[in-house]
């Protein structure tokens, strides 16, 4: 969205061009006003917003509203925003969705204290756009209904919540994020919430029991996003349940335990690293050797050996970071 330089601009300051265009919008053809919106949109002049906003409001196609809540998003202002989570209760799908990607791409945080008035309301869908576009707004004040909406019985509206709560990296909701990555009873949930827990101190206890409770989860797509969070965190305590996940069933979890592992920095892992560079999927030996390069060290004659070995693998992109790893190895050579 960008801004407008004329928050009053009226129909009196249209231009000619324009003329033509907005009479068509008074058309009995739906298809005919749809195109005329778009029209209007390519003119890139603020004074054609009104009537753009007046459409999503009170047109009675759908399509026409839909196309009009896709082209707002060319414009951020206060009138604007307001209509836009208006439309966010419209009585057609189509509207409320290309409503909430227009919201999506607020850019201002400014912007954040009128989807905070909207957010009061109880629609779920509606309570879900406004959080989704408070994400990347980083709005302070989103906080405390971010964290409330933790607890909302619709799992849409918690995951973009816990987006939110990422965002911020507010330290208070460490603890309500490590319990919805163990506990919620949806995955999507789980996962999302060991994924916002990686802006948690690495010394915090708290988030690192969860997240290695989250490494044991039935579901594997949790399992990976916990593996990629303690890496990130450098957890050295999870080292052994890292090695652990690289026996994992899927070789997702494999390849992430595997990162974490290098990120880690413990030579004590390298054997076990080591034994994937023979994984029957490429993407899982090259991970390996790109570990091995973090983790390895110069006097360790096997890892050496099995890098070695690895520069004649099969793949390309095993070789090179075969070679890569040694080269790391031999460059912390005392």
């Amino acid at each position: 969205m960008t801004d407008s330089t004329d928050p009053n601009a009226s129909l009196d300051a249209v231009p000619a061009e324009a003329i033509a265009l907005l009479s068509r919008l008074a058309s009995e053809d739906a298809v005919v006003r749809r195109i005329a919106l778009l029209d209007l949109a390519d003119l890139e002049d603020a004074c054609v917003i009104e009537p753009i906003v007046d459409a999503l409001r009170r047109d009675a196609s759908p399509e026409v509203r839909s196309e009009a809540a896709l082209v707002l998003a060319s414009w951020e202002r206060d009138d604007v925003v307001e209509a836009l989570c208006g439309a966010l209760l419209d009585g057609d799908a189509s509207v409320r969705a290309n409503a909430a990607q227009s919201l999506s791409e607020l850019k201002h945080a400014s912007s954040g204290a009128i989807l905070l008035e909207w957010l009061k309301r109880p629609d779920s869908f509606m309570r879900a756009a406004l959080l989704r576009a408070l994400r990347e707004l980083r709005v302070a004040d989103a906080f405390a209904p971010a964290l409330h909406a933790l607890a909302d019985a619709d799992a849409n509206v918690r995951e973009q919540a816990i987006g939110v709560l990422g965002w911020l990296k507010n330290p208070l909701a460490l603890e309500p994020l490590a319990s919805l990555a163990t506990s919620d009873a949806d995955a999507s949930i789980r996962r999302a919430a060991a994924a916002a827990l990686g802006f948690a101190p690495p010394a915090n206890r708290e988030t690192t029991a969860a997240l290695l409770s989250a490494l044991r989860d039935d579901v594997w797509q949790v399992r990976e996003e916990a593996a990629t969070t303690l890496g990130k965190l450098r957890a050295a305590e999870s080292r052994e349940a890292l090695e652990e996940a690289l026996d994992d069933a899927y070789w997702q979890v494999r390849l992430r335990a595997l990162r974490a592992l290098g990120q880690i920095g413990d030579s004590a892992s390298a054997a076990r690293v080591a034994a994937l560079l023979s994984h029957s999927i490429s993407n899982v030996r090259k991970e390996a050797a790109l570990a091995l390069g973090e983790i390895g060290s110069s006097d360790d004659a096997p890892t050496l050996s099995a890098l070695e070995a690895a520069e004649a693998d099969g793949d390309p992109e095993v070789r090179k970071a075969a070679r890569i790893a040694l080269r790391q190895i031999a460059g912390r050579r005392p």
